[in-house]
């Protein structure tokens, strides 16, 4: 076995927990006190699983290249365009009113619900066919019945989008 390198982030948790970070850092979050030994063990143990993910991570960047600045200004002209009528589309039909929309040029959180309603949306899901967009868009909607994942949330994305789980799968890819 090859020396693995890996940072350890202690908290009050009480199980050990791994993470391959978007900068390909093997994250290891453990209890404050459980003894260094056993965090190696832990991580000699899912060696096979920290190196499958630092290779599919390793891909993923590869697949997706960092846009330049023109790009993410591209992209966020045409969020402006594009958004707000969707959003207004489904808003209507879901019967839900959002107090805001907002366009980032966020790198994981591509869409997010405040707790009063404001919905945001990162410039880079224009990566993605329009069928994504409207996942995310009823995503967010669907947070101001339900500002949770539960199963009343899926249902109200469900009743609007019956194939939401293949559109999700292709913003996951």
């Amino acid at each position: 076995m090859r020396e693995m390198s890996y940072r350890v982030i202690r908290s009050d948790r009480k199980t050990l927990g791994l993470e391959v970070s978007d900068r390909l850092e093997v994250l290891v979050r453990a209890p404050r006190r459980l003894p260094e030994e056993r965090i190696e063990a832990f991580v000699r143990q899912h060696e096979r699983w920290i190196l499958q993910k630092l290779e599919q991570r390793r891909a993923y960047i590869e697949q997706h290249v960092e846009p330049d600045a023109a790009q993410l200004f591209a992209w966020m002209a045409e969020m402006r365009d594009l958004v707000p009528g969707r959003v207004a589309h489904f808003a209507q039909i879901m019967g839900v009113r959002p107090s805001g929309i907002r366009f980032t040029k966020n790198r994981t959180r591509i869409g997010s619900c405040t707790r009063d309603n404001q919905i945001s949306f990162s410039c880079r899901l224009m990566r993605y066919p329009v069928e994504v967009l409207d996942y995310v868009v009823v995503h967010e909607l669907a947070h101001i019945l339900h500002k949770n994942h539960g199963p009343a949330f899926w249902r109200a994305v469900e009743a609007i989008l019956p194939d939401y789980k293949r559109r999700r799968g292709m913003l996951r890819r």
